[in-house]
């Protein structure tokens, strides 16, 4: 359908797994639709790179300023966590109403934080591959002039989630469970999506999703989460190519849960606003970036929020 052609390259719609970032951290995802989603049958391959810098202390939605808490602190105050997360992920539209994504993130996340009764950082770097998510779409509820679908998947515990702080007072000690490249725990999604044109020039993309945990892992189950999306975009700028769009991403996430987890510390709401833009460079390769800026951001306990989040890529169709 050539309504679709347009979203189909829009950065929106990266097919990135929900970011596992610390429980006692953020409760960001940029998982927000799905790049390559298709309604021809092809194929496409996406790769993304995704920059989450958690540097703001927080508590409930105000601001914590770290250099007011006396040492050694009576709990655990994180420092900073950089989130580095790469994406590659394949996507496959079937000659009929059916397709399905997979995607793997790879991680690199440098953190420091000052544990209970200590008085200097302990320091982490964990690497290494994330949880693999597949994802089947379905596009029958679609209509002339429009696509619907609906999605089901689930998140596979493909990730490492026995990484050890390398250095400082806590070396040696498990990285919280939050922290870890992965759950260790099946996931399950379930979504769906609309794309519609507005006019000649504008088309509108709204999604909406609920992940939860199926299974628990040594003593640690993650909190269900649900987000939405809302996104327009301008299809009027170099005949097509170069595609600006602004979205509004929400997240709502509950708290983890077990032994292991860091219960006090994990779950909140996010808002988001998202400008961002596509260049079609041929007519298999798009370039993307977006960047997010937090409308409003409240979290349990005391947690590491992002400023600013930043987010590129590029897709090959074939």
């Amino acid at each position: 359908m050539r309504i679709f052609t347009a979203a189909v390259l829009c950065a929106a719609l990266t097919p990135v797994p929900a970011l596992a970032c610390a429980s006692c951290g953020c409760t960001f995802t940029s998982d927000w639709l799905s790049q390559g989603l298709m309604t021809q049958p092809g194929q496409a391959i996406t790769f993304r790179y995704d920059y989450v810098p958690q540097s703001r202390l927080q508590s409930g939605t105000d601001p914590i300023d770290p250099t007011t808490i006396a040492l050694p602190p009576e709990r655990e105050i994180e420092r900073r966590t950089d989130n580095h997360y790469l994406t590659i992920a394949y996507d496959r539209q079937f000659a009929s109403d059916w397709g399905l994504n997979i995607a793997l993130p790879i991680l690199w996340r440098p953190h420091r934080t000052i544990a209970e009764d200590t008085v200097s950082e302990t320091r982490s770097n964990g690497k290494g591959i994330g949880d693999m998510r597949l994802v089947l779409r379905w596009q029958g509820l679609s209509r002339p002039g429009s696509v619907t679908g609906l999605q089901a998947g689930l998140t596979l515990p493909t990730g490492p989630f026995h990484r050890q702080f390398s250095n400082g007072p806590g070396a040696g000690e498990l990285v919280d469970r939050g922290l870890q490249p992965g759950t260790g725990t099946v996931q399950a999604l379930v979504g769906a999506y609309h794309y519609r044109r507005l006019g000649s020039e504008v088309a509108l993309i709204a999604q909406g999703q609920v992940h939860f945990a199926l299974t628990s892992r040594e003593e640690y189950r993650p909190g269900t989460f649900g987000e939405a999306s809302l996104s327009l975009q301008w299809l009027g700028l170099g005949k097509g190519r170069v595609i600006p769009e602004l979205q509004i991403n929400t997240r709502i996430t509950a708290r983890d849960s077990g032994a292991a987890s860091d219960r006090e510390n994990s779950g909140g709401e996010q808002v988001y606003l998202a400008p961002g833009m596509t260049a079609k460079l041929t007519p298999t390769l798009a370039v993307f970036a977006n960047v997010q800026v937090p409308l409003y951001q409240r979290v349990n306990g005391y947690q590491l929020v992002p400023r600013l989040i930043g987010s590129t890529g590029l897709q090959v169709r074939f």
